[in-house]
């Protein structure tokens, strides 16, 4: 597993999807998931710091998890099979660590709520991850070579969805 951080949040050019792209902590791949429209809008809200009247489902779980003494420890891409991303919650319970199957998506709003690392297997990365050649420090760059290759690809193209 490499660790990861939500470089961004952006929209293919073609079908106007969602996707947020992850970036391996310690090298140059960026990993892009095609998302739906409310867990984009979870992801980013909190991302930019902004909050609602009430609870959203993601800000709901992670009070709920909170107010159960359960830690929300990481969050992983587990893997891509048949064009689809899976992924899965690490949660600490009373000194034991259970694992929840879950959409890249919700692990991501989660993690973004509790503050839990965020992992992607070496598979996935392998598989799926795009990398430039040199390193990219200005975020204007990568955003802009990353609209580039979506205005040319599609999720079937890239194999990454989610269900």
């Amino acid at each position: 597993m490499q660790e990861m951080v939500i470089y961004g949040v952006s929209f293919d050019m073609v079908g106007k999807q969602p996707i947020v792209l992850l970036k391996t902590v310690d090298s140059n791949k960026f990993l892009p998931i095609w998302i739906g429209h409310p867990e984009a809008a979870a992801i980013l809200m909190k991302l930019q710091g902004a909050t609602t009247p009430r609870p959203m489902t993601h800000d709901l779980l992670s009070e709920m998890l909170s107010e159960l003494d359960v830690n929300c420890s990481r969050v992983s891409v587990t893997e891509l099979r048949e064009n689809t991303f899976y992924a899965s919650i690490t949660l600490s319970v009373n000194g034991r660590e259970l694992e929840i199957d879950s959409r890249p998506s919700d692990a991501l709003a989660l993690a973004v709520r509790s503050g839990a690392p965020i992992f992607a297997a070496e598979e996935v990365i392998a598989e799926s991850a795009i990398e430039f050649e040199h390193e990219v420090e200005d975020t204007e760059e990568v955003v802009e070579k990353f609209k580039d290759f979506l205005d040319q690809v599609t999720p079937e193209d890239f194999a990454g969805g989610e269900s």
